[in-house]
This record gives structure tokens, C-alpha cells and sequence, in this order.
């Protein structure tokens, strides 16, 4: 196992017990062949951090970004707590590098495998906060949070069609938007998505893309364009 204290390096925090970082380090496939050596793995952590991430998440957006509705603060947090965007900030940190892996997932690239990534970081920031407590893990997350917020408010700020729809729903008192995939065709190297969106049970839009992200996106965009011309 590599020297634990270079990824406390990295991450910025020294444990005082280190049994909680091994213990968010320690996927299941590890743990699974130890039966009987006391090796717990790190989905209990990963429960707790999830909830320590949307709670820190939430107050950073809620303090720092007045002029947002409750509709772009939510859609801002969806980026922040992305599967694919906490697995970048494991990576940035090179958390893939000290997982406990099983030999099989070891074998099938799991230091690099997203969920492992994703599921790792939320466990960090539990172990962080057993550890250290509620500081400890915000003076942790705030470099990755201010970051990703900074770059989605200057670059994307309603660029993204879903976030605008939502905005504009949730303003007029209505529900937020649901996405309904209602059609999938193609092989799997070319598949194409049908969408549809509705507010309040009723259909706003349709679209269609390569992926099911981009037929959401689409059909976002046909809502705004058939019901919300002036807010284009």
C-alpha cells in the first residue's frame, strides 16, 4: 500500500485516526476478501458523506450566490455533486491511486472507475468530518466547490437550457420539470434518445440526442421556445 501520508499531502488534512481514512479508502471488493480480518469497507462513509456534501454544497450556493432563485441554486448544486464531477476531484487529489481494491477490480481498472472515484470522495469527506468535525470537512470542499460554482455562474450562467427552464417554471410556482426518456433507438455505438419534458404533468417540450443528457437539453429547449419566447 502506498505511504498514506502523500495523499494527506494532497488533500491538505492530517487524520488523527487513521482507521477512518483506510476505512474511506477500502472498497468492498477489498473488504470482501478479508472476511474475518475486522475490514470494513467504505459504503457506510459514503452514505454520511453524501449528505455532508449536500449540506456543505448547499450553504456555500445559498450564501454566495444571493441573486439566484431556488431553481438555478438547485440546478447549480446537481453540477457540484455530478457523479462525473466528484470523480474529477478525486482524481485532481489522486485518490484512485490509494483505493483498497479486490483482486478482480483491480483487473477491470477500478482505480479509475467512476463510481469507485465518486463513491471514495464522498466517503473522504465523511472521514474528514468524523475526524476533524464540520470545519475540517468544509475547509476541504470549499477549493473544489468555489471552483466548480465560479466557472458554472460566469460561463454557464442559463446557458444550459434545463437550468432556464427550471428557473423560469419554479418562478411562476409550478413544480420543476420532469424528464421522461420515451424512446431509445440504435446501436450502442450510435444510440439516439427521445425525451420529453413536463411541468406539472403536462408536456412542455420533446427532443432528442446522442445521449439521454442531450435529449433532455433538447427537449428544454423546445419548451422555451414553444412557451417562453420572451425569455429567450
Amino acid at each position: 500500500m502506498k505511504d498514506l501520508s502523500l495523499l494527506e499531502q494532497n488533500i491538505n488534512y492530517r487524520f488523527d485516526d487513521k482507521s477512518l481514512l483506510l476505512e474511506a479508502l477500502c472498497h468492498s471488493s477489498y473488504a470482501n476478501e478479508q472476511k474475518g480480518g475486522g475490514v470494513r469497507c467504505n459504503e457506510r462513509l459514503e452514505f454520511f458523506g453524501d449528505a455532508v456534501l449536500s449540506e456543505i454544497v448547499s450553504e456555500y450556493l445559498f450564501k454566495n450566490y444571493s441573486d439566484f432563485a431556488e431553481g438555478g441554486l438547485s440546478a447549480m448544486r446537481r453540477e457540484i455533486v455530478d457523479s462525473e464531477t466528484l470523480a474529477g476531484y478525486a482524481r485532481s487529489v489522486g485518490l484512485g491511486e490509494y483505493l483498497l481494491l479486490g483482486h478482480g477490480e483491480e483487473q477491470l481498472g477500478g482505480r479509475d472507475r467512476r463510481s469507485n472515484l465518486e463513491d471514495a470522495f464522498e466517503a473522504l469527506v465523511a472521514a474528514i468530518y468524523l475526524d476533524g468535525g464540520r470545519d475540517a470537512a468544509r475547509k476541504f470542499l470549499i477549493p473544489f466547490i468555489s471552483g466548480t460554482a465560479k466557472h458554472n455562474y460566469e460561463i454557464n450562467r442559463f446557458s444550459d437550457p434545463k437550468s432556464k427552464l427550471q428557473e423560469i417554471v419554479q418562478r411562476g410556482g409550478a413544480e420543476a420539470p420532469v424528464y421522461v426518456i420515451t424512446g431509445e433507438s440504435g446501436p450502442d455505438h450510435d444510440k439516439h434518445f427521445e425525451c420529453e419534458v413536463l411541468v406539472d404533468n403536462n408536456v412542455m417540450g420533446h427532443g432528442g440526442g446522442h445521449s439521454k443528457k442531450d435529449a433532455e437539453k433538447a427537449a428544454a429547449q423546445n419548451a422555451l421556445e414553444s412557451y417562453f419566447p420572451a425569455d429567450q
